[in-house]
């Protein structure tokens, strides 16, 4: 590993990159579709339209901005849905062992989720991943904004071992995880096995990959150029 390559720390999404949830996610969003008298959606149909801030996606859907009403009725119905779903599901392939082996290597890499905090530290101890992480950092705010703001604050939270924006890169599935990255002058790798098309992925101008194993390639690829 080149000298360049050491220092790169990775930033990690949870939901759709390390943690294959997307069945669990169309499942809970067709739930939360009937309650509310909308028409079920498909994964792919889900896929194309998937947007963050998610009050955007309901625009795309409904054909308007739902009111702050019914943004708290979807908000909750969907997470009420999805949290009784999200114990049968496990990370994505090979993640667990990306994850030990960076850290055998001594490299640094941290967790930053739009999932509620309380839901994610418990979830992430239960598949034994926890240690692998210098720092693990959910939502704590409202959930109808995206990760550019806390993504900053991530960040700021790790100054002593992710100083340099050039060494970091953000992985996710949703092309708010480049917008973050873009915020904070990171780097980001996409993956394709979680909340977006890849044509809805490679229109955010990044590297977009197939595999996490690829996805850590590719982000030692870029930082060290």
């Amino acid at each position: 590993m080149s000298t360049h390559s050491v220092g790169t720390h990775l930033v990690w999404d949870w939901n759709g990159t390390l943690f294959h949830d997307i069945d669990a996610v169309i499942e809970a969003t067709n739930a939360s579709f009937a309650e509310l008298g909308l028409a079920p959606i498909t994964l792919e149909r889900y896929q194309e339209l998937y947007c963050v801030p998610v009050p955007r996606f309901y625009e795309r859907l409904l054909g308007r901005l739902p009111t702050d009403a019914e943004w708290e009725v979807m908000d909750a119905t969907f997470h009420r849905h999805y949290w009784a779903l999200a114990g049968r599901c496990g990370l994505a392939e090979g993640a667990a062992e990306l994850l030990a082996a960076r850290r055998a290597a001594g490299l640094t890499q941290s967790l930053c989720s739009l999932a509620p905090q309380d839901n994610l530290l418990p979830v992430v101890t239960s598949h034994g991943i926890m240690e692998h992480f210098v720092r693990v950092d959910g939502r704590t705010g409202p959930s109808n904004q995206g990760k550019a703001a806390q993504m900053a604050r991530h960040l700021a939270a790790l100054a002593d071992v992710a100083a340099d924006p050039g060494r970091i890169v953000v992985i996710g599935d949703a092309l708010d995880d480049a917008v973050a990255a873009a915020h904070v002058g990171a780097h980001a790798v996409l993956y394709t096995g979680g909340s977006h098309s890849r044509a809805s992925l490679e229109s955010a101008g990044v590297p977009v990959v197939d595999s996490l194993a690829a996805a850590v390639a590719e982000a030692e690829r870029i930082a060290a150029g």
